[in-house]
């Protein structure tokens, strides 16, 4: 067989519609022509006979095909057929074809797209076919290249082909294309171009093409492609040289928008971004936007919402925060004026599954946008949409019809917009099928059933939706099982669905059904049906109860449907719904095959010289796997070999027992095909190996590594039970039944819901179709009827066991109450008879359980009762309470005691643990007296009580039990009975007890769990002792959750219980601690569930808390090599005494974490690897004495200290006090040093730097104090490349440390500066220098003193203060004495804000610091003279003024920065026109005018400094207030009678000098409320108005004198007196008249007398 050629190896393209018959001629032609040189020399001609107007003419039209046509002529007619038919195809077909597998890859559908044509440069590489969709035009600009034959066929599968059909039909495609490349140059042509032109190039080519053979026959076909190569890049560069004169010509250069890159879509989850992408290109440049569902997107209006951005060509949008609006199609359109082009992407916004929300509800059945607007009114449209005879929840059956359906009605109605119409099954869309069809009647929408199956049973709802507004309705659909044909049958199966499907078998799973008709199911039967056909045959011939079947004997490539049956003991149940129809094809064929259903195919071909290669034999598969494994079959699974050769390969798959090498071949006949296989026909319960081999026509190649050891059988397991079943009230016919879901459950299918009346006995399921969530609603109960319920979980692996019971529940509609909170159930002390359990609302009782508990503590519940062997008691039942039954009989009576052995004492303190309506469990203590031997079992009397008159004695029990308790079966209901039990041991058979308290044979209905029981205790100490019990038979309705432990002293009395635990507490034992030494102690453990605490167990004790002499506690202890032990020894051990250890309380004999030994009166228990699973308590019990035992605790504490201790003893350490450290020196030296705790004379030091041991030398000292520890290194200065990891390792003795220090990036970089710091600064203080640089503080005074302290100074040494680079005078000269220099700046503000400096200098050197005081440092400083001012403000004080009252207080200065603020009674003052705040000079005040007595309270200033609030206060109040409101009283009537006291405003001079003749007139104003008296006086005597002399005062205002005609004795003392109620007021003035004659003689006289003189 002619083995596949390598291109197809990596072009897996071939036609399946070639048939065998023309194979064969091909293939034979072919070899015989590809022994002809012909071929290669005519093809070189072809190559060599193309000149420049050849080229030009293929430039112009792509029709022609001499090469081709000339070649047709000379080969084979049966190749030239073959050739004509499959290459060049069959003209505009194989055209349309091509186009049509094009346009169907890119999404094309417009008919004229499909019929262009596209080309493939041939490549040296296997590069992929590059398509195209040009014109005619386009492609007369486009160069004339080689072009490569495209083949084309519809892929129709063919059924049944074989693996040797396939490689000859891919050898046949190949041979034809090899032929018609070398043969051809232009590729494909159209039939129409190829038929016109056919004729006439015959016979001119024919005769050119046989002269150029004969002269380039010897031309190889590598000279022929070199020369066709440097043809091209001739013809490229012209095209490069033809494009670039283009440019230059703008017209040519402007074209219209294209997108180089257009917007892809995207589905994204909800509140995720999204951005869009798009790259345009056209000139002049494109203008794009965007647009959401045809409406431009404004970025503005959503701000954040929308971002969109255009770099460098490329544009984005960018949504933010997706939510379901952002579910619509964007449109990015590009414009510019040589036209417009849109591209379109769609969003999806999805929400993740569990946050369901009603928006991302797509309700409609057209494939609309989600904002596509249904009425002509756009989005704004607003609709009412109401349901109208609404279905509701309906009951239906298998096989029957069923139609739900209901009347819409949307308001406003708008004639020929239809409303969408949704249906949903459980959330998933409802789509039409056979099973099931929609309507809408335009009023009406309805969903019919036409055949019901338990697939429809669930929540259905119908959403209607217009524009932008839906409505939804919901009720739910239960379908019951169909009448079983044979009675007693289960139910059908359901959900039948394939898993995974290849060649070789096809995945089959289905669920469980809920009812499985009395006897449970024994498995289920698979039947197929090829698809075609209405025979169905069974697949598997034993049932399988894994609810996953693989099906094989499948023939590649036809379809199936499947079905599936269960059977039980009493027949086979009805089939379950058929499957849809799957295919037994690969998954990679099968996504072709559906990806490009009937598209023909393309690609490019390259083809060698090279012969075909050998077969190779396939190498052995990898990454072989178990994917599945159950009882029934073994899914494995791997990956195909990479070396494989060139042709197809099978497998064979090998199986080995495990532990052995005996190989079998599982699949000897028929070999697999697919990379993957199911096995049959393992033993169950073995262990198997598995490995694979490869073949192919060349061999069997070696086999693949095994896989490890698999056993076989289910490796799911069957989920647990649910727990916590809890029903409420719902309607009047269902009810929420609610439960936790089973724990660690794998592959989780669903839960069933069963209900029954109380009483009757009779198990209905609540649903068909298993639910997913821990809650159901049961539909269709019958009103005022009780009920209750249970659930079990199911998966592949099965259904669980049922969960318990839930308590039973009237069916009636709940009643809703606000406001009410539940009674918290409390575990409370009780001895209330038969368990029940006093709660705060009264007894609580729970409804009796339906179903039995079986009679044996500690086994399964399903187990067998033992019938008895005695004659005597008829049909009583005997049951035992454990497993272990002891064959221990009375020994005969001949037989001697052993010596110092004596019988038992009897056993005491019977109780009944639990009661049922025909048997009765029993449990007792121990006996005081074992009578030095160990109890070996224990035997049971009963005997009935009628009327208080007991019957006569009957054994319970033939064998021996070695429990403390016992179920004793086959009593009578509602008889009371008594027992009597005694031990026996190696002695004998002790004595019985004497009779129990009458117990009365009835089933314990109570909700509360029943008693503990077997108490027992240990370890006692005087101060702690440790209680252990069994947990109750009878644990009420619901588990036990846990215990109480009660104590009272043994004397005391009842009332005086006292529990040790305030929380129930899970585990079956308990440390008693506190207790007084020498006291009597007795116990008590009571149990509780979800209904309360249940009666408590009888008493443990009396015990005496006390240390025995002699007792020993476990020790801990590590060994040199780190093992950790516990270990315990004990002095009064007997002969047969031994050692159990226990951790918390449970033996560890098995355990694979500890190893115990014991030896003589010593036992050592010792860890194998301790760690987190070894915390817990470990005691260890010393059997045959007298409770000796001792506990110790390992806790997380513990452990970590015991796995240091065991690290430390088995790798000794030096202990290191101080870790390796690094310090810098004064100048500028590195040091690096480590501490030892101690060291030895003989300890050795290495030192390591980045993995070199580095030794002493004069880069490094090295130094060791062995008296402290202390190891130094020390280096002069740190260079780059000391750079790295520094490590000091010691030995001392067997113990080694290490210390590490790694030095690298920032912190070596940190630490060189700062050694290269610590050097300048050594350096800097060889001069004059700072001590402490420049630093400011506030000063009492609120003034800002800068300070520096300097060093190493002499008297020539200078200091300088600058401020903002300029130079700032001092008066005074620093005096270094006390080397402080300081400058003091008063009245801080921000006009000192600045950078301040001073410079230190003489002939040493000089230094200086800066201090900045801007921005944060201001502001820090300024809060700091805020504070000092506030800190030295004064006290408030209080000050009446004419106005009111002010609160005042003085501050140094003030500043803005210092923020004031008033209080008053804690309320912030509200500043008014009569309330005031303000501040003149360095006084802070607060004016109240007009105070009223709202004014009164405590008064507080708060000076805010920027950071703090600093308050003064002052009581306004009492007294204080009476005070100033009468000094303001005082101040203002005084300023009212001095703003209103009568006055001269003004007006009157103080002399007048009036000649004498001349008239004197002279106003005055006066003012005064109310108006003043006015009267004139001259020379202090009244002057009254006369003709002369005339007064006058007129409006209350003004005042006017008037002497006519003045005299000398008018001369004199004037005045105005102006007077009211307020006071007077006189303003006096001074009239002079005088003659001028004489005045001329005065003056004359005057001056003679001066000359005189």
């Amino acid at each position: 067989m002619m083995s596949l050629p390598f291109y197809q190896k990596l072009h897996e393209h071939y036609d399946r519609s070639y048939h065998s018959k023309d194979l064969h001629t091909t293939t034979s032609q072919y070899q015989q022509e590809k022994k002809r040189s012909a071929i290669y020399t005519h093809g070189s001609a072809a190559y060599s006979s193309r000149s420049s107007a050849a080229h030009r003419q293929e430039s112009q039209a792509l029709s022609q095909a001499s090469a081709s046509s000339s070649y047709q002529q000379q080969g084979s007619q049966a190749y030239s057929l073959r050739a004509t038919e499959y290459s060049l195809g069959s003209g505009v077909g194989q055209k349309a074809a091509a186009a049509y597998d094009y346009g169907y890859s890119h999404g094309f559908t417009d008919s004229s797209l499909l019929l262009e044509d596209y080309s493939s440069k041939l490549s040296s590489k296997a590069n992929r076919a590059k398509k195209s969709l040009l014109s005619g035009e386009e492609k007369e600009n486009l160069p004339s290249d080689y072009m490569v034959p495209i083949f084309s066929g519809r892929q129709v599968h063919v059924s049944g082909i074989t693996d040797t059909e396939e490689e000859r039909i891919k050898e046949a495609a190949a041979y034809i294309a090899q032929r018609k490349l070398l043969a051809s140059e232009e590729g494909i042509t159209t039939a129409k171009q190829s038929t016109a032109s056919k004729q006439s190039m015959v016979s001119k080519q024919s005769t050119s093409t046989l002269q150029q053979e004969k002269a380039v026959e010897k031309k190889s076909r590598k000279v022929a492609i070199r020369e066709k190569a440097e043809h091209l890049s001739l013809r490229k560069t012209l095209e490069e040289t033809e494009a670039y004169h283009k440019k230059l010509n703008e017209d040519s250069l402007l074209h219209a928008p294209e997108f180089n890159i257009k917007p892809r879509s995207h589905t994204v989850w909800e509140k995720e971004s999204v951005k869009l992408h798009c790259s345009v290109s056209g000139w002049p440049e494109p203008r794009l936007t965007w647009y959401k569902n045809q409406v431009p997107i404004n970025v503005h209006a959503n701000p954040g919402k929308y971002i969109i951005e255009s770099r460098y060509g490329m544009h984005t949008l960018q949504i933010n925060a997706c939510d379901f609006e952002d579910t619509a199609q964007y449109r990015a359109s590009a414009m510019n004026v040589k036209g417009e082009l849109s591209a379109y992407a769609s969003v999806v916004v999805k929400r993740y599954k569990g946050e369901f929300d009603d928006t991302c509800f797509h309700a409609r059945v057209s494939t609309l946008p989600l904002s596509f607007a249904v009425t002509p009114y756009g989005y704004a449209s607003k609709f009412e949409i109401h349901f109208d005879d609404k279905f509701d929840v309906s009951f239906g059956r298998e096989g029957e019809t069923m139609s739900l359906g209901c009347r819409v009605v949307i308001t406003p109605e708008i004639k020929h917009f239809q409303p969408e119409i949704q249906w949903y099954r459980n959330g998933a869309p409802v789509f039409p099928s056979k099973w099931v069809q929609t309507h809408w009647s335009g009023e009406r929408a309805t969903l019919t059933f036409s055949h019901l199956n338990k697939e429809d049973e669930g929540l259905y709802t119908i959403r209607v939706r217009m524009g932008e507004y839906y409505e939804q309705y919901s009720a739910y659909v239960f379908v019951r099982d169909a009448d079983a044909e044979i009675e007693g049958a289960p139910a059908s199966p359901l959900d039948v669905m394939c898993l995974d499907a290849n060649k070789d078998y096809i995945i089959i799973s289905w669920k469980q059904p809920a009812v499985d008709g009395g006897s449970p199911i024994l498995g289920y039967f698979i039947d197929k049906c090829e698809v075609g056909t209405d025979t169905w045959s069974q697949c598997n011939d034993t049932p399988v109860k894994f609810a996953r079947f693989p099906v094989t004997g499948l023939i590649e490539g036809r379809s199936y449907t499947f079905r599936v049956r269960a059977v039980n003991k009493n027949g086979i149940g009805l089939p379950s719904r058929v499957s849809e129809a799957v295919a037994a094809l690969d998954p990679a064929e099968k996504a072709r095959l559906k990806s490009r259903p009937s598209a023909p195919w393309t690609g490019q071909i390259i083809v060698t010289e090279e012969e075909p290669t050998e077969g190779i034999i396939p190498g052995p598969p990898t990454d072989l796997s178990v994917t599945e494994a159950t009882r029934s079959y073994v899914v494995l699974s791997w990956k195909p070999p990479g070396q494989r050769g060139h042709e197809g390969i099978m497998y064979f798959v090998e199986k080995c027992e495990a532990e052995t090498q005996n190989w079998q071949r599982v699949n000897t006949e028929l070999p697999v095909k697919s990379p993957r296989f199911a096995l049959f026909d393992l033993a169950e319960g073995k262990s198997y190996s598995f490995r694979v081999r490869c073949a192919n026509s060349a061999g069997v190649g070696e086999p693949s590594e095994a896989t490890e050891v698999t056993v076989v059988g289910d490796k799911l397991d069957i989920p647990k039970p649910p727990g916590k079943i809890i029903p409420s009230r719902n309607t009047e016919t269902s009810i929420v039944v609610t439960w936790e879901e089973s724990k660690d459950a794998k592959e989780l299918v669903g839960y069933y819901i069963e209900s029954s009346v109380v009483g009757s006995g009779t198990w209905e399921p609540c649903n068909n179709n298993p639910v997913k969530g821990p809650r159901f609603t049961c539909h269709g109960l019958v009103t005022g009827q009780s009920y209750i319920f249970r659930v079990r979980a199911v998966n592949a692996a099965g259904l669980s066991d049922y969960s318990q019971d839930s308590e039973a529940i009237e069916v009636k509609a709940a009643i809703v109450v606000g406001g009410g909170v539940s009674q918290d159930v409390r575990p409370e002390l009780s001895d209330t008879a038969g368990g029940l359990t006093d709660f705060p609302g009264g007894m609580h009782e729970a409804s009796r359980p339906t179903s039995r508990k079986d009679a044996w503590l500690g086994s399964k519940p399903n187990k067998t009762a033992l019938p008895s062997s005695s004659h005597k008691l008829g049909k009583t039942e005997v049951s035992k309470v454990s497993e272990t039954v002891q064959e221990v009989l009375t020994p005969p009576p001949e037989e001697a005691a052993p010596k110092g052995k004596t019988t038992p004492s009897p056993p005491c303190d019977i109780t009944c643990l639990e009661s049922f309506h025909d048997s009765m469990v029993l449990g007792w203590k121990q006996p005081d007296k074992t009578g030095g031997a160990e109890i070996s079992g224990y035997y049971v009397n009963y005997r009935e009580v009628i009327d208080g008159i007991p019957g006569k004695w009957r054994e319970a029990n033939i064998k021996a039990v070695s429990d403390q308790a016992y179920k004793i079966s086959n009593l009578k209901e509602n008889m009371v009975y008594q027992f009597q039990v005694a031990a026996m041991n190696i002695t004998g058979l002790g004595e019985f007890s004497a009779a129990s308290t009458p117990f009365k044979c009835e089933e314990w209905t109570i909700a509360v769990p029943g008693p503990p029981h077997d108490l027992k205790y240990s370890e006692v100490r005087k101060t702690s002792l440790v209680l252990h019990w069994k947990p109750p038979v009878y644990s009420g309705r619901t588990p036990v959750t846990g215990y109480f432990v009660d104590l009272k002293e043994a004397n005391a009395k009842d009332d005086q219980w006292r529990g040790l635990n305030k929380a129930a507490i899970k585990n079956k034992y308990l440390k008693v601690q506190g207790l007084k030494e020498g006291v009597s102690y007795v116990f008590r453990v009571r149990a509780i569930n979800q209904a309360g605490v249940g009666k408590p167990s009888d008493l443990a004790g009396p015990v005496v808390a006390e240390t025995r002499p002699g007792t020993k506690e476990v020790v801990v202890n590590v060994d040199d090599d780190g093992v950790i032990s516990l270990n315990f020894e004990c002095d009064q051990m007997s002969p047969k005494s031994e050692f159990i250890w226990s951790k918390d309380y449970i033996s560890t004999e098995d355990s694979p974490r500890l190893e115990v030994e014991s030896k003589g009166n010593k036992t050592k228990m010792t860890f194998k690897d301790l760690g987190m699973d070894d915390l817990g308590v470990y005691s260890c019990d010393v059997t045959d004495t007298d409770g000796i035992a001792s506990s110790y605790l390992i806790d997380e504490e513990e452990l970590k200290r015991l796995l240091a201790l065991s690290q430390e003893h088995k790798f000794p350490t030096v202990p290191i006090k101080s870790e390796l450290a690094v310090e810098i020196l004064e100048k500028g030296q590195v040091r690096f040093w480590m501490q030892a705790e101690k060291l030895s004379g003989n300890a050795k030091v290495s030192y390591i730097f980045n993995d070199k041991e580095i030794f002493e030398g004069p880069k490094y000292k090295m130094h060791i104090d062995r008296n402290t520890g202390i190891i130094e290194m020390f280096m002069e200065k740190l260079q780059d490349e000391d750079e790295g990891t520094y490590t000091f390792q010691l030995q001392d003795g067997k113990a080694t440390g290490h210390s590490t220090l790694v030095l690298i990036d920032d912190a070596y970089k940190k630490l060189q500066k700062e050694a290269e710091f610590q050097r300048q600064e050594w350096i800097r203080k060889q001069g004059p220098h700072f001590a402490e640089y420049l630093s400011w503080e506030v000063t009492s005074d609120c003034n800002v003193l800068l300070k520096c302290k300097v060093a190493n100074i002499k008297k020539e040494t200078n200091i300088v203060w600058y401020k903002d680079e300029r130079e700032i005078s001092v008066d005074e000269k620093h005096d270094f004495k006390d080397g402080i220099c300081t400058l003091l700046i008063t009245e801080f503000s921000k006009k000192d804000a600045g950078i301040y400096e001073v410079i230190l200098k003489d002939d040493r050197g000089k230094d200086k610091s800066r201090l900045k005081l801007v921005d944060e440092a201001f502001k820090e400083l300024m809060t700091e003279v805020c504070k000092t001012i506030a800190l030295s403000a004064t006290d408030l004080k209080i000050q009446s003024t004419a106005e009111g009252i002010r609160l005042y207080s003085f501050v140094p200065y003030y500043l803005d920065d210092l923020k004031v603020s008033w209080s008053q009674n804690g309320t912030a003052v509200k500043y008014t026109d009569r309330v005031k705040s303000g501040v003149t000079g360095e006084q802070i005040w607060l004016q109240i005018n007009e105070p009223t007595p709202n004014d009164k309270g405590k008064y507080v200033m708060e000076l805010f400094d920027g950071k703090t609030g600093h308050q003064k206060t002052v009581d306004l109040s009492g007294q204080a207030y009476d005070e100033a409101y009468a000094e303001f009283q005082r101040l203002k009537q005084a300023a009212i009678a001095e703003k209103n006291r009568a006055r001269v405003v003004g007006g009157l001079p103080d002399v007048v000098t009036i000649q004498e003749g001349k008239a004197l007139n002279l106003t005055c104003s006066v003012w005064g409320d109310p108006t003043p008296e006015v009267s004139w006086v001259k020379n202090e005597k009244p002057l009254a108005s006369s003709e002369h002399c005339s007064l006058k005062f007129e409006a209350g205002k003004t005042a006017f004198i008037t002497i006519t005609g003045v005299t000398t004795s008018d001369s004199g003392k004037y005045g105005l007196v102006v007077k009211n109620k307020y006071g007077s007021e006189t303003s006096d003035f001074t009239v002079s008249v005088f003659i001028p004659e004489e005045e001329a003689r005065v003056l004359e006289s005057q001056k003679g007398n001066k000359k005189s003189k």
